[in-house]
């Protein structure tokens, strides 16, 4: 996929995450606040959050499409990782602010009055918004590898479970028990602390280089594997950077074949992996003897 597709795809999914939040943010704290419902004013500054989370991840994915440089050899893919920090940071003052609210209005209980059902019309209007975008963005995300898009996709798919214990909440509440309305505003502020603590976890290993699956690994030895005069492939090290990966291994080869015939072989395995995987951007491959055995200790060989 070409560079100029990949930020194509990018700009529409952020731009469909800011417009889908921008009515949610409006019409949630506004029918929150005229329906008397804090969980719904909650949801409403969870959604805001949701705009600035999709700036950032656009920001980081934009950051991470530069080509490499002297100071950068293998490129800016990490930036799209620090852009997830940046967002759980973001998230987990928002929960704060959340949760002290719904531990005031839980404590001074006595005014609490239950929200009106206008407020349960606008929590099912958001059940719907939010799944139609969140599927949308996560898919374009996955399309081009992007795990900043994706995180601000699944980010937005929490906001649907969020609407439906809303609608609930104010049924409940309509039934004699209006205190429900900031328990869920305050379980609300624990989704979007555990959100936060979800995309953070994944966001750290992706900096710290975590292979993404042992799929990986198995589709780039079957991929060297299928080159002529390759009988093995091992110590195969992925170093991820987000939106793409750099590989080096070991292959197993003839040992009475040339230098020159070892070279080429060497270089239609580096050529053959980045076009049959497209995360894989660069590769380094070492050429072993297969009938000897050597010492593989070297932990890094990129």
């Amino acid at each position: 996929m070409s560079k100029e597709t990949r930020l194509s795809i990018g700009r529409k999914a952020t731009l469909v995450g800011i417009i889908g939040n921008v009515f949610l943010t409006t019409f949630n704290i506004t029918v929150g606040l005229v329906s008397g419902s804090y969980a719904l004013v909650s949801e409403g500054f969870h959604t805001l959050s949701d705009i600035v989370t999709s700036i950032i991840s656009y920001i980081g994915f934009r950051i991470g499409q530069k080509p490499a440089d002297s100071d950068h050899p293998f490129g800016h893919g990490r930036s799209e990782a620090i852009a997830g920090l940046v967002i759980v940071l973001f998230l987990a003052m928002v929960s704060y602010e959340v949760l002290t609210g719904a531990i005031d209005k839980i404590i001074s209980h006595n005014e609490i009055v239950a929200p009106s059902y206008l407020a349960a019309g606008m929590a099912l209007i958001g059940v719907f918004v939010n799944i139609a975008t969140s599927k949308y963005i996560i898919s374009l995300g996955k399309k081009i590898n992007s795990p900043a898009i994706v995180a601000d996709g699944n980010h937005q798919k929490v906001d649907i479970y969020s609407c439906i214990a809303i609608l609930f909440s104010v049924i409940i509440s309509q039934l004699g028990f209006p205190i429900l309305d900031p328990i869920v505003g305050f379980v609300i502020g624990i989704i979007i602390m555990k959100t936060a603590f979800e995309i953070g976890i994944e966001n750290i290993n992706n900096i710290m280089g975590k292979v993404p699956s042992k799929d990986l690994v198995d589709d780039i030895e079957k991929a060297a594997k299928s080159v002529k005069h390759v009988y093995g492939a091992h110590d195969i090290k992925i170093g991820y950077f987000g939106t793409y990966a750099i590989v080096a291994l070991h292959v197993d080869l003839n040992p009475n074949l040339s230098l020159i015939e070892s070279h080429d072989i060497v270089h239609e395995v580096q050529n053959k992996i980045p076009k049959e995987i497209e995360i894989i951007q660069s590769v380094t491959v070492h050429a072993c003897p297969c009938s000897e055995d050597y010492d593989h200790s070297q932990e890094i060989d990129m």
